[in-house]
């Protein structure tokens, strides 16, 4: 597809991949940021920039018009906050001002990036895009802003018409994560020999961050209004994860695993401890419940639809701490 194309967090790291692969493939890009937002990420790229808070409307219908695809890529994901104003107020009640405008515009395209979470558990066998998400009770205040922004998405595509496709999008991994990404901190320290334990039984569904970038182009090529597509490559454990990241970085695996009945321990304490201080903790009974509630997926009708073929996460993670080891030493990109 030729034309302008908008991306909005664009300085965030999946969002700065979306940039890039556009920028790559010839496209005209403009990107939506915050005036303090850092644009490191895609300083050496040639684009079109636009600021403004998202409930700015003017902005943001200066910014749409002409776009012919938005790629929404903004979402708070601290799932860790003990009060959840902020992530409701971006995930949800910010994404509601974009949709209003992006539907009086008429934007021809609005590719929205998702998440795995939002996805049901299945109780034999991979989840699938079909299957009801039935554990919203368990999630915490961080899932049911992200299923409340879906469900608004798709509901603006069904009642009003905005031609809209999703992507449910797994924990993404590769190179150039500048802010880092909480993961990132994680799979930095592992291949650093700094990360002394894992936990037992802790899976997540992953992703390279560049393929799930391509599969942003391809929805937007291909992808069915209203279709929601898995964007994630694989059910990998948290023990294989740092091992790979310990292996790229010369250095020796966590050969501490920590039950997960002690992380619910753990987990309990946390959370009590945040309401005592009133302060944020990131290991709470609601954390330690998502690193192993949710099931594996299966991305076929990605491939099926999209043509999206993702290469072994695998090789994203040792691309990421190779990229971390050259920012360590200071010869990165």
């Amino acid at each position: 597809m030729t034309g302008t194309k908008l991306v909005m967090g664009a300085s965030g790291f999946l969002g700065s991949h979306v940039t890039r692969k556009l920028v790559d493939r010839g496209d005209d890009v403009r990107v939506w940021i915050r005036e303090s937002s850092s644009t490191v990420a895609f300083d050496d790229l040639q684009v079109e920039r636009r600021y403004g808070d998202l409930g700015d409307q003017v902005a943001l219908r200066e910014a749409m018009r002409g776009a012919e695809t938005v790629f929404y890529c903004i979402v708070d994901t601290r799932a860790w906050l003990r009060d959840p104003t902020p992530l409701f107020a971006t995930n949800v009640e910010a994404l509601r001002g974009v949709l209003d405008v992006a539907v009086e515009v008429g934007v021809p395209k609005f590719v929205f990036c998702s998440t795995v979470g939002t996805i049901g558990i299945a109780e034999d066998g991979p989840a699938h895009e079909e299957l009801p998400h039935n554990w919203r009770h368990l999630g915490g205040p961080y899932i049911e802003s992200r299923l409340q922004a879906e469900e608004l998405v798709l509901a603006c595509q069904r009642d009003r018409g905005l031609p809209a496709v999703v992507l449910n999008v797994g924990t993404t991994y590769g190179p150039r994560d500048h802010v880092p990404t909480p993961h990132g901190k994680l799979v930095r320290a592992a291949a650093r020999g700094k990360m002394p334990a894992y936990v037992r039984g802790a899976s997540m569904e992953v992703v390279g961050v560049e393929d799930a970038a391509t599969a942003f182009l391809l929805a937007e090529e291909t992808g069915r209004i209203g279709e929601r597509y898995i964007v994630s490559e694989s059910y990998l454990p948290i023990k294989e994860l740092f091992a790979i990241a310990a292996d790229e970085g010369g250095v020796r695996p966590p050969r501490i695993g920590i039950p997960m009945p002690v992380m619910r321990v753990i987990g309990a304490v946390g959370g009590a401890v945040s309401r005592l201080r009133g302060t944020d903790s990131v290991v709470t009974p609601t954390s330690v419940r998502l690193m192993h509630i949710q099931s594996a997926l299966e991305h076929s009708k990605a491939t099926r639809e999209l043509g999206w073929v993702p290469a072994p996460t695998e090789q994203a993670i040792r691309a990421g701490v190779r990229w971390f080891l050259d920012e360590d030493r200071g010869t990165s990109a």
